[in-house]
């Protein structure tokens, strides 16, 4: 079993990267001062966001290298594992921002944090920075920096809260135009995303797997969950469990035609434990049930 590296606390994060530790719970870590290493899986018990301006091996993910643009952002949930174990040594270069969770008790941070869903995203999936965008980031960082620095008074917690939430909702419209300006890859995943679900209908698996799910669609598109999900939604304007639904309604309409199945089988066709729910689903969408839906037709 590979060896990971786990970091607990801010502190130890700071003493592995030579960085002093100006708060017990939250640093801005210049990745240069530290010693040249070898690639190790690494996991941590706090929130990490990486910015990049060249590969570096803290960021191998899996067995693959990911080619970094200059300016990228990776964002870790406290709990995740990145990097993979090799004997090469590289230098770490670029910033880290990391916070704990423990810091953002009592701010409206923390009641925020759930709606960054990019810090579940794949670091294939990172957002990749202009360079004036690059330069907002930066400057954020100097205030949360700054802060740190400054002598510590009532002031300080709230402050530097609000310069993470401020970046972080920066981050939010950074990834709203990297989901534009790649329209044209992002149309390709909607029409693997349509054959996805197509695939799906027309095999067994419904009877097997039953209803699927958006965890399920993302992973046959090798995309994170919480990734795929804002994309269909940024995309179309419905979830991607509304897109799943509809796909749903459509091929149930094709089969309430084929008056030899009953509503019942044509639920459990569709992937329904439950003739009600199927009933119910399909009701919330047209209006009717299957059977008035049916006996319209004639």
């Amino acid at each position: 079993m590979e060896e990971i590296l786990r970091f607990d606390t801010i502190g130890q994060y700071n003493a592995f990267n030579r960085n002093e530790t100006l708060h017990p719970l939250v640093s801005v870590v210049d990745l240069s001062k530290a010693a040249p290493r070898q690639l190790r899986k690494m996991s941590y018990g706090f929130y990490v966001v990486f910015l990049k301006e060249v590969k570096c091996g803290d960021l191998k993910y899996g067995i693959s290298n990911y080619d970094y643009e200059e300016g990228t952002l990776v964002f870790l949930a406290p709990g995740q594992v990145i990097g993979s174990q090799g004997d090469e040594y590289y230098q770490p270069q670029g910033l880290a921002l990391v916070f704990h969770a423990d810091f953002m008790r009592g701010t409206s941070l923390a009641r925020k944090m759930n709606d960054y869903s990019f810090f579940s995203y794949t670091t294939n999936e990172a957002l990749h920075l202009s360079e004036r965008e690059r330069q907002i980031i930066m400057d954020c960082f100097s205030k949360i920096r700054y802060e740190l620095e400054h002598a510590v008074d009532k002031h300080s917690k709230t402050l530097i809260a609000s310069n993470i939430e401020l970046f972080l909702n920066y981050c939010v419209r950074f990834y709203d135009r990297q989901f534009i300006t790649r329209d044209n890859s992002n149309k390709g995943i909607l029409e693997r995303f349509e054959t996805v679900l197509k695939t799906f209908f027309n095999s067994d698996a419904p009877q097997e797997v039953g209803l699927p799910s958006v965890a399920y669609c993302a992973g046959e598109l090798n995309l994170s969950p919480n990734y795929f999900g804002d994309l269909i939604k940024k995309e179309t304007g419905k979830t991607a469990n509304e897109y799943i639904h509809l796909k749903l309604i459509d091929v149930a309409k094709e089969k309430i035609y084929d008056t030899n199945k009953s509503v019942q089988e044509i639920a459990y066709e569709l992937g329904f434990k439950y003739p009600q729910h199927f009933t119910r689903v399909f009701k919330q969408h047209t209006g009717t049930t299957p059977m008035e839906y049916r006996n319209s037709l004639n």
